[in-house]
């Protein structure tokens, strides 16, 4: 909601050409929502989803900084500083949002590396020594 409504500041803001970050923000964003409403994460499991998830937060939080600083020092018009504003609340959104998803993308490794057998291997030679 947020990237939508930075969206719309940019095309009425003196500083439209930056209109296409939150566009690509708000759309990537759009799909991953319906791709895990709708379980594709569970059906496509080649695709690492937390990955994903993560670099988008990574990126998004970066680019918002940026263009944030770029509308609020460069134009003067009250549209591109109500971009800015809210692009920098969208960074400080997506540097949260990049903290938890953080945790899930170790959480989901972890996950993937317990499985390998090199996994299994170190479990059971633990076992071994503790019925030693």
């Amino acid at each position: 909601v947020l990237s939508f409504i930075i969206f719309i500041c940019y095309i009425a803001s003196l500083a439209a050409s930056f209109m296409m970050a939150p566009l690509l923000e708000f759309l990537l964003a759009l799909f991953l929502f319906f791709a895990y409403a709708s379980k594709l994460n569970e059906k496509f499991k080649g695709v690492h989803w937390p990955l994903a998830d993560f670099l988008r937060c990574v990126t998004a939080a970066i680019i918002y900084f940026a263009i944030s600083i770029a509308a609020v020092s460069k134009y003067n018009d009250g549209a591109s500083k109500a971009a800015g504003v809210f692009g920098f609340a969208a960074t400080i959104v997506f540097a949260v949002d990049f903290y938890i998803t953080f945790n899930d993308l170790v959480t989901f490794l972890k996950q993937g590396s317990s499985d390998s057998p090199e996994g299994h291997k170190t479990e059971d030679e633990d076992s071994d020594s503790d019925s030693d």
